[in-house]
């Protein structure tokens, strides 16, 4: 239903697809993976009765940020895409759309959660630069270092500082026990994504965490994710956090186990797989976040 209405805009203009595709709205998982843990920290931020607000604007933030990102990551990659075998069709890299209209799309995209930014306060707009900035460099960083993966889970987590100051005015110091955990917990999933390319990725000379962690790439993977989930612990009881909140990470736990078995063979269908399951670990959280607060 979703992709049909998507591809219904075709009729709109005949090139409103290779947009859609560039920005990656065809593919919602990425909105997923940085929707759960954002709004998460909204509810928190809010003490379990966000405004209405806030939610509209953290919730749209992380749906035009991630297109965002997914522009200026796809003209960071144009020269490297068509060599890699999963992106070799993506619109850039096939020469469907140019690298100023990606470039224009980026910036349109960032200019309207600017506009959704300013609707909070003066803290957590000069805080948006910071997202700007993390958004902007994460797609250049494959080239320097083996571990872009840290600096998207920087860029993935910056709207949790970001609601706590847009609800409070205020940063609280358990605020980056949040952040620190889903920094931990986005270089592991992103970790099981870069597994499908590396292959591809030592040929051309890219970088990621997938080749430096090598042959002990689940172990490291399950690693991150368990200190992710015991940072959340930590941030629960921080914020007095009660049984509900314990059962969402019980289950994300069990999720993570359920990846670590499922990818004994390294294939490049399961790791993927692997990386689309995330979603459900950070929704499982979510829901947790949300129950602990209704049911007290």
């Amino acid at each position: 239903m979703y992709l049909q209405l998507l591809k219904s805009l075709n009729r709109l203009h005949p090139r409103a697809w290779d947009f859609i595709q560039l920005s990656r709205m065809d593919r919602p998982i990425g909105i997923y993976l940085l929707l759960w843990p954002t709004l998460s920290a909204v509810w928190i931020a809010g003490n379990g009765a966000p405004t209405l607000a806030n939610v509209l604007i953290f919730g749209l933030g992380v749906v035009l940020m991630r297109a965002a990102g997914c522009c200026i990551n796809d003209f960071a990659d144009r020269k490297v895409d068509g060599h890699v075998k999963r992106t070799a069709d993506r619109p850039l890299a096939a020469g469907r759309i140019r690298s100023r209209e990606a470039l224009a799309l980026f910036a349109a995209l960032v200019t309207l959660s600017f506009l959704l930014v300013l609707c909070t306060n003066a803290t957590t707009v000069w805080l948006s630069f910071g997202a700007l900035a993390l958004a902007a460099c994460y797609p250049f960083m494959k080239r320097y270092t083996y571990y872009p993966q840290v600096v998207l889970g920087a860029a993935y987590s910056w709207g949790i500082p970001m609601a706590f100051t847009a609800a409070t005015g205020t940063l609280p110091a358990s605020a980056w026990l949040l952040y620190i955990a889903n920094v931990l917990w986005t270089v592991g999933y992103d970790t099981y994504y870069a597994m499908v390319d590396r292959d591809d990725d030592l040929k051309i000379g890219v970088k990621s965490t997938a080749i430096l962690f090598g042959e002990a790439d689940r172990v490291i993977i399950l690693s991150l994710q368990l200190l992710s989930l015991g940072c959340l612990l930590l941030a629960g009881n921080r914020f007095e956090l009660g049984g509900w909140f314990q059962l969402g990470i019980l289950a994300a736990a069990l999720c993570f186990v359920w990846e670590f078995w499922t990818t004994r063979s390294l294939g490049r269908e399961v790791c993927f797989k692997a990386f689309l399951h995330n979603h459900w670990a950070g929704l499982l959280v979510f829901i947790g976040v949300v129950l602990d607060y209704a049911w007290r």
